[in-house]
């Protein structure tokens, strides 16, 4: 099981603050969901932990600096899925699942039986086996998007960080992408943090929520603490109502606000 932490951690595009300065700790087999309307920093964070922009502070896993880890260390720990992924053309979709397994291949070896057979079980388990001979040139957004995440799943990285992981599917995929996610963390102590704009399906899945606004962070806990009507109000301009069910489940419901 391994921690996440974040000491002052800073993230600058030119003349613009994406993360002003953002201090947590991530506890081994937590899922951290962070939410926030458009521009509040969400995937700017993700690309940090993942080394895809650069930033100041300092990010540790089970403390040591992921900065003094070599990039294919940093792959066994770390798996993430972008927002907007981009697939390499000419593959099919086992292929680009494979792919998942590189971090632990030597550099003149070749996948294990091992390594097939674990992308054979994520694709069974993720509903792929109709996509798995395709060339991924084929698939639609969301075929991409599953396949995108059954990359990140095979790589058994202990951390696993989604950004936006269900925008581009419906609901069921949403639903049999989550589960899984959330049966490996329970099973394998896997700590997820993932970025979400809907926010039931935040609640539902996260033990907490962050809430960024402008690069800050403006509540934090568990979805009953964080998505109130008042904080949703200030923070998204929006009119929305929630609702709590008998299990504890948090539901978003937006307001309409023009009668015609």
């Amino acid at each position: 099981m391994t921690s996440l932490a974040f000491d002052q951690v800073r993230v600058d595009y030119a003349k613009r603050t994406a993360v002003a300065s953002f201090t947590d700790t991530v506890k081994p087999g937590e899922w951290l969901c962070i939410i926030g309307p458009n521009g509040a920093g969400k995937s700017s964070l993700l690309r940090a932990i993942a080394g895809v922009v650069p930033h100041a502070g300092k990010i540790l896993v089970d403390g040591s600096p992921l900065t003094a880890r070599s990039s294919r260390r940093r792959a066994q720990l770390i798996a993430y899925v972008p927002q907007s992924p981009v697939l390499p053309s000419g593959m099919t979709g086992a292929e680009y699942v494979l792919l998942g397994r590189n971090p632990f291949v030597t550099h003149f070896g070749r996948e294990s039986e091992l390594d097939h057979s674990m992308v054979d079980d994520v694709i069974d388990r993720l509903d792929l086996a109709k996509l798995a001979t395709r060339d991924v040139d084929t698939l639609s957004g969301g075929e991409r998007q599953r396949l995108v995440i059954a990359r990140a799943i095979a790589q058994e990285a202990p951390i696993l960080l989604l950004d936006e992981p269900t925008a581009a599917l419906d609901i069921g995929h949403q639903q049999q992408a989550l589960e899984l996610v959330d049966k490996l963390r329970r099973e394998h102590g896997l700590t997820v943090v993932s970025a979400m704009h809907d926010l039931t399906l935040a609640g539902i899945y996260s033990d907490r929520l962050i809430l960024m606004h402008a690069g800050h962070v403006v509540a934090q806990g568990p979805a009953g603490d964080v998505l109130r009507p008042e904080t949703l109000g200030e923070f998204y301009g929006v009119s929305v109502r929630v609702h709590r069910e008998d299990d504890g489940t948090i539901i978003v419901v937006p307001n309409r606000t023009t009668s015609f």
